[in-house]
């Protein structure tokens, strides 16, 4: 022992690039690509070689590493496979992580590849349903019984959200074995329907017809001008609520009749660029007054939510309120619709109006799927553009109640790419 010095490691460290030396007696520094420092004891134990790391350097200064592998070295020497000790002692203490442990590393490394929507409903299920129940538990103790016991509580509430919690659970419980803190998940086999019975079929998505729109379109000053015209533009651009209310200025671009919705504001995670016909860019400009400067599209209108929160955006479950108070006074003129139908009217009259399935679906930033989308990377914006600039016109027919004849539609074609 005693090859190596000071000086020799610190001009290593300086150089930056990946060495193995030996001080004698196993002993070994070591500097990784990614410049991290290291002690390691190499010995042999039952005629196979084996290596212990002994810490980082300089946390282990060149003198502990030389007492320290005299130490084991002694150990060794007496019949211990001290790597091995060493390991099963790392696997005795992931055998004693908590469930909540075992939560937040799962959220830690598993929650960057999700879509942001999935990150918020999964996070809430986690810490607020799951964790205060069985967070106190060691992971491997956690029973079948446990997560039944869970899942029960949860369905006499909600039969849907017990599905979204089960799924959480079973997702941890998925990273746990994976990382050996589980031996096995408890999840497996459990049915939730069993334990709670079939899920209340979701409401259906609504088409308003031709006749309806002529009804809710001239009625909709009724729920104040700024949310009569953010119906309008979601109407008429097929865009979800929460693209609009997250929505800001710089990224409406009245010039090129464009408005951007970044990744961050979009359910897919993936941006895209939405083209605004003529009627959409007239509501957006109509907007901008009672925004006051705000950054948002649509900024938060309550005084208290504003001093509270400070500069944020309008809460979308105040347009749900306002088209539920719209319908009351329609009556049976037309049925009970919420802002996301609107993406669906505008879907199935896209439809109508000729407009091929691959653009119409474009139009609604759905994804392609298949191998149209492994081949198809064509945006389709300009026939987008068309598509949604005939579709406004329609809009704009039943607002000001204008005749529609179908017999002057054309359909669309669109263009084709090679795969």
């Amino acid at each position: 022992m005693g090859r190596l010095t000071d000086v020799q490691i610190r001009h290593w460290l300086k150089v930056a690039q990946p060495v193995a030396k030996a001080d004698g007696g196993g002993l070994t520094f070591t500097l990784s690509p990614t410049g991290t420092a290291s002690w390691v004891l190499r010995y042999r134990f039952a005629g196979k070689p084996r290596e212990l790391t002994l810490g980082r350097y300089p946390d282990i200064t060149l003198a502990k590493a030389r007492k320290l592998a005299t130490d084991e070295r002694a150990r060794i020497q007496q019949g211990a496979d001290v790597a091995r000790e060493k390991q099963q002692a790392k696997m005795a203490a992931a055998a004693a992580q908590s469930l909540r442990q075992l939560a937040n590393d799962y959220m830690e490394k598993t929650f960057p590849r999700l879509a942001p929507n999935t990150v918020k409903q999964r996070s809430h299920h986690i810490k607020g349903v799951i964790l205060p129940k069985l967070g106190h538990l060691a992971a491997r103790d956690v029973t079948t019984a446990d997560v039944v016991a869970l899942i029960e509580s949860v369905g006499r509430r909600s039969a849907n959200v017990a599905e979204l919690v089960f799924t959480a659970v079973s997702e941890i419980f998925k990273h746990g074995v994976a990382r050996h803190v589980a031996t096995a998940n408890p999840c497996a086999g459990i049915s939730v329907s069993a334990i709670c019975g079939q899920r209340v079929p979701k409401r259906p998505r609504l088409m308003l017809t031709e006749e309806e729109l002529r009804v809710i379109l001239p009625a909709l000053p009724a729920i104040g001008e700024p949310n009569a015209l953010a119906v309008k533009i979601l109407l008429a651009t097929c865009t979800r609520i929460g693209e609009l209310t997250r929505a800001e200025w710089a990224h409406v671009d009245f010039e090129r009749a464009e408005w951007f919705i970044p990744d961050a504001n979009s359910k897919s995670g993936r941006s895209f660029t939405v083209p605004l016909p003529p009627s959409a860019v007239e509501w957006f400009q109509a907007l901008q007054p009672f925004s006051c400067g705000s950054q948002f599209v649509l900024p938060a209108r309550q005084e208290r939510r504003r001093e509270h929160l400070g500069n944020v955006p309008f809460e979308q479950r105040s347009l749900n309120s306002m088209l539920h108070k719209l319908c009351n006074k329609l009556g049976d003129k037309v049925r009970r619709f919420t802002p996301h139908d609107l993406r669906s009217t505008a879907r199935s009259h896209l439809a109508a109006l000729g407009v091929s399935v691959v653009v119409a679906e474009r139009c609604l930033n759905h994804s392609l799927g298949g191998l149209l989308a492994v081949y198809d990377k064509h945006d389709y914006l300009t026939e987008r553009r068309a598509a949604l600039a005939l579709w406004a016109s329609f809009v704009r027919a039943c607002e000001t109640g204008q005749a529609w004849k179908a017999d002057n539609v054309v359909p669309m074609r669109t263009t084709t790419t090679a795969a």
